[in-house]
């Protein structure tokens, strides 16, 4: 029985027993959800439910310590939640297996927790939860580490920053077209082809010529015209998707016919080993090999590969026919997506075949399409725990005493350093709308007209204020506006708008950017009306935007230092330039030296939250408290 007691010296009984009753959700359980687990487990938390979507792999037991060799391939979360019912018999743990960002987890299913707590590892799933919490009005506790770097932040609706008020530093490697197209030699140059490229076209949302993401230049532009002819045959073969030849037809265009091709340019092969042409007959022989159960530590035979090619291209176009029905957008390779893995795997592998380059395991594979950067247990150990405090404090209604702490590496053997939440970004695309949850009785019975009539009919005191000229977007998608109409008969099922999706509703007369959109939860109804609209009692006010100043308008005073980044007068003030307008004001004490040092700590997206606080905010030398 674990002995609560010295929490209740700390933070007393009422809080120790609001621990004991709430509702936590723990989202990811691999090198910081293992830890975190256990830490509520032991700090008196007794009802948790942790979710993630992976399987444990024999690479995750030298830092996720929940798991044993035994557990290999079972869930993650499953086993965590298991292992700290061992630990204290008194917690109500459970468990699923699937993706977070799936529909089923809607606005309701976000609400019936007290607070979430996010271990992930992807930036995409980051989002999604960042505005399930913001729809659902539920504390988000978010934290993320890269090697020796860590940071913890809590993220409260309208009272701190979210997860999107500041942009992620994004540090993306990029190749030349040319060598991933025609001349690649090393084993990444095949990866990102095979991800960026080929599953790109053949499985993502779109198939045009920006999957590889290049800027056409007059240097590249021969390339980038070969490219779009290649991308446009790929799409021809989109036809025999779900067919018994379609991997063949795939690989014999990749693998054979474009290889040809690249050997009839005499001149590019003579200082380098021509590539080979691969033979679909030959290599698909039968082997015994599962590819359903592939050694993903072994580099595989080649004939392994093309099994595992044909298996997993197969599943993959089942998968985008699916979508292509409900009218979901097309797949994203995901690391964890074992199907999308392999197939990435096998693609690339059988390209570092034909050029003769050496071949990855899946594993390898995985690290360095997923830009995976080495976990230490000692920083997740640490960042778990700095969680569990501010997960305490939220719980408490102690929201002024949270902070955003940095675990850092550098000149001081090891350091934490903290400071005060930010307020909301008046900017942001995200936390600056009024979230509410739209009720619907039969989506395949009502239409978008039917909405789009029932929001303009509300009452004064529910009137969503975006005036006459709505316009609707669902993600990237276009649904109405006045000029586009088309969409306004159909029915919300055949939009793909089902419970668990958002749409947007902003106005076409905003031209100062005064007017707050509203997002709309799809969820279902809880009485008899077909359409209902909940939340506004919980709705902020928020304020009105700063106006813009251009920064090329003239300065009234002589004495201001104009800089590359920020204009300094002679107040002490300092106003940040971003792509020539002005955007907001700060206190000069922001160029701290601390200030400057955390700046050149930044963590990469891929892990962490941006902590580059030098030129957002106002932050004095007493915000920031160093801890050795």
């Amino acid at each position: 029985m674990r002995d609560t007691s010295q929490l209740a010296k700390i933070f007393g009984d009422h809080t120790v027993a609001q621990l004991s009753s709430a509702r936590v959700l723990v989202v990811g359980a691999g090198g910081i959800g293992c830890e975190l687990l256990k830490n509520l487990a032991m700090s008196g938390f007794h009802s948790i439910h942790s979710i993630d979507l992976d399987h444990i792999d024999l690479s995750n037991l030298n830092r996720q310590f929940l798991f044993q060799r035994r557990h290999i391939k079972l869930s993650k979360s499953q086993v965590a939640t298991a292992a700290i019912t061992r630990f204290n018999p008194r917690v109500r743990a459970s468990a699923e297996q699937a993706n977070i960002t799936n529909t089923q987890y809607d606005v309701d299913w976000f609400a019936q927790f007290d607070i979430v707590l996010n271990a992930l590892d992807n930036l995409e799933a980051r989002r999604h939860v960042n505005t399930m919490c913001l729809a659902a009005r539920v504390p988000l506790v978010e934290s993320g580490t890269a090697g020796y770097l860590g940071q913890v932040t809590v993220i409260k609706g309208a009272k701190t920053e979210c997860f999107e008020c500041q942009p992620k530093p994004v540090e993306r490697k990029t190749y030349p077209v040319c060598t991933i197209r025609s001349t690649p030699t090393t084993p990444i140059h095949c990866i990102v082809w095979a991800k960026d490229y080929l599953f790109a076209q053949l499985f993502a949302e779109s198939s045009d010529e920006g999957a590889m993401d290049v800027e056409e230049t007059a240097e590249n532009s021969d390339e980038l015209s070969a490219l779009r002819e290649e991308s446009t045959a790929l799409a021809k073969l989109a036809g025999a998707m779900g067919t018994q030849d379609f991997a063949r037809l795939v690989f014999d265009k990749v693998f054979d016919e474009d290889i040809e091709r690249l050997l009839s340019m005499k001149d590019m092969w003579v200082q380098r080993r021509p590539p080979t042409v691969l033979d679909f007959a030959a290599l698909s022989e039968h082997t015994g090999f599962d590819p359903a159960h592939p050694d993903d530590h072994a580099v595989l035979e080649p004939k392994e590969w093309c099994a595992l090619f044909v298996h997993s291209a197969e599943r993959l176009a089942q998968r985008r026919l699916a979508m292509d029905q409900s009218t979901q957008s097309g797949l994203v390779f995901d690391k964890d997506d074992d199907d999308t893995l392999h197939f990435v795997a096998a693609t690339a592998n059988l390209r570092s075949l034909a050029f003769g380059i050496e071949q990855k395991s899946i594993f390898a594979t995985k690290a360095m399409a997923g830009n995976i950067i080495p976990a230490i247990a000692t920083t997740n150990a640490i960042v778990a725990g700095m969680m569990v405090m501010q997960a305490i404090l939220v719980l408490a209604q102690r929201i002024p005493e949270c902070h955003t702490s940095y675990v850092t590496y550098g000149k001081r053997a090891r350091c934490i350093i903290k400071e005060p939440l930010a307020e909301p970004n008046p900017r942001c695309p995200v936390c600056r709308r009024r979230y509410l949850t739209l009720r619907v009785r039969d989506c395949a019975q009502t239409t978008l007209g039917d909405v789009l009539d029932f929001v303009k009919g509300l009452d004064s005191g529910r009137d969503l204020q975006l005036g006459d000229d709505i316009s609707v977007v669902e993600g990237t998608r276009m649904l109405y506006d006045p000029d586009f109409d088309d969409n306004l008969s159909k029915p919300l099922y055949e939009l793909g708008i089902v419970s668990g999706k958002m749409i947007m509703l902003t106005s076409e007369d905003d031209d100062d950017g005064s007017i707050v959109p509203v997002v709309l939860s799809i969820a279902a109804a809880k009485s008899q009306d077909s359409l209902a609209i909940e939340g506004f009692e919980s709705v902020p006010i928020f304020a009105p935007l700063p106006q813009l100043v251009s920064a090329d308008a003239e300065s009234d005073d002589e004495d201001d230092v104009i800089t590359d980044d920020f204009v300094v007068d002679d107040s002490g003030a300092i106003v940040l330039e971003d792509d020539d307008v002005v955007t907001s004001p700060m206190i000069a004490s922001a160029v701290s030296s601390i200030s400057e040092e955390l700046s050149k700590r930044k963590l990469d997206e891929i892990s962490v939250i941006s902590q580059d606080d030098t030129k957002r905010r106002a932050v004095s030398d007493d915000d920031i408290e160093v801890l050795d």
